[in-house]
């Protein structure tokens, strides 16, 4: 049996989180201590809050009285409703919590049911009760519980630099396979930007927003997960950084940012590109052959279908790398034009489709790693005059626009975050390109004389 405790300040929070589980059919009382249960069964978030006042001072020293704990027996345990409750009666006995207030909660959204117990950690003279070597304390407590009640014993998934990160599965705990994805990814891979980072997140349907804000007068920069379909859809509530873990806070990725700057060497990969672009017949073709080598593609397109950004992910390396870090030639505007586009490439060369020029030299920014700067002067310079009439073409083309939305794909409540407002998380200079498209639309293509 697993324990989990979380210790918070939110008595509301915690019990509007199992009324959720609840109202959903996903969740049942099964027991309370010195709270009034309603005859009915309906339980009243707001009277459930002041049967706990009851019980505690009006004024105190103790900022996070609330504790929040769940019990998680293996899933070969079949337990009855009546067994789940014995068993966390004695629990919070042997924690020394058996005389404060706690309704105890099950749950079955998943299908290993467990058990959830909410309580205060203050008794009613304000003193807060003994939490000295508590986890230790709660280790033990669910040792003994395993060998009085014959129950399997169950540790908590360990991961190792040989874990292999799975796909969000809807059916499953969805927070704890967020949670593990975000954490091994950030052990093992190496990226710059929130747009690198959310490409490597979404081979495993999951997805980052920032979020910033002020609360009580001050500043606040955050993070918001989200669990994902494969067409990048929203499957569940939102997680904030802090129900998950450390790890996956916006001062741990920020941390990430910066030490992995001089660490990610980009030669291999764009060498690795550079062979495959210069043989791929086609878009699929160009994909494949970079699975090959152990290389994704994360192209992202408007409702055109046109690609406006491009990120490779070596997982030999474990680099995530926006196409211009790899160079002009493998950014977003070059990969539509080789692909979404081969009828206006030069025909002079049909057995390389795109010439591969070495760039000249140019410092990248540190802060952005965009792959989705304009093209627009570099077309103008370089085509001949036997093709200024796709000059013309491209150049209206790159102020063509589209109605996109940053963030369309989700209409989700994010609960607690209604104070803060959700920050760029996309490349800068993508979202740029897109407002141009979307300005040129609106006005009509221009026509000189």
């Amino acid at each position: 049996m697993v324990a989990k405790i979380s210790i918070g300040s939110s008595l509301y929070g915690a019990l509007a989180y199992n009324g959720e589980k609840m109202n959903r059919e996903e969740g049942l009382v099964l027991g309370a201590n010195k709270i009034i249960l309603p005859a009915d069964g309906q339980i009243d978030i707001a009277r459930m809050v002041e049967n706990f006042n009851l019980f505690m001072p009006k004024m105190g020293k103790t900022k996070k009285p609330v504790l929040h704990i769940s019990l998680n027996p293996h899933p070969d345990d079949k337990l009855t409703e009546q067994q789940y409750e014995i068993i966390a009666r004695e629990y919070m006995d042997k924690l020394g919590f058996g005389e404060q207030p706690f309704i105890i909660y099950k749950h079955m959204d998943i299908d290993r049911h467990h058990i959830h117990i909410v309580t205060v950690n203050v008794n009613e003279q304000g003193k807060r009760l003994n939490q000295d070597f508590l986890y230790r304390r709660s280790k033990k407590i669910t040792t003994e519980l395993e060998e009085k009640y014959n129950l399997h014993k169950a540790q908590r998934e360990k991961i190792s630099p040989d874990t292999p990160i799975r796909k969000v599965d809807p059916s499953g705990d969805i927070k704890r396979q967020v949670a593990n994805s975000v954490k091994m990814v950030g052990m093992r891979y190496k990226f710059q930007t929130i747009g690198e980072y959310n490409a490597i997140l979404s081979l495993y349907n999951v997805r980052c927003e920032q979020t910033d804000g002020r609360v009580n007068g001050r500043e606040y920069h955050g993070l918001v997960y989200f669990a994902t379909d494969d067409s990048g859809k929203t499957i569940a509530t939102p997680f904030k950084a802090s129900r998950l873990g450390k790890f996956a806070s916006r001062t741990a990725i920020d941390g990430r940012f910066e030490r992995t700057k001089v660490k990610i060497d980009v030669v291999p990969t764009k060498r690795k590109v550079a062979d495959v672009i210069a043989v791929a017949t086609d878009k699929a073709d160009f994909i494949a052959k970079l699975k090959a080598r152990n290389i994704d593609v994360v192209l992202r397109y408007t409702d055109e279908g046109r690609i406006y950004g491009v990120t490779f992910i070596d997982h030999n390396t474990m680099n995530v790398l926006n196409g211009s870090r790899l160079g002009k030639e493998f950014s977003a505007n070059a990969i539509n034009e080789r692909f979404n586009n081969p009828a206006d490439m030069p025909t002079d060369t049909p057995d390389v489709a795109i010439p591969i020029v070495a760039p000249t030299v140019e410092p990248i920014p540190e802060d952005t790693g965009s792959d989705n700067q304009s093209q627009t002067d570099t077309a103008q310079n370089t085509k001949t005059s036997d093709s200024q009439q796709h000059s013309t073409n491209v150049q209206s083309q790159s102020t063509v626009t589209q109605s996109v939305s940053d963030f369309g794909d989700y209409d989700l409540p994010i609960p607690g975050l209604d104070l803060f407002q959700q920050g760029q998380s996309f490349n800068p200079d993508e979202e740029e390109f897109r407002r141009r498209m979307q300005r040129k639309k609106k006005r009509g293509p221009r026509h000189r004389f």
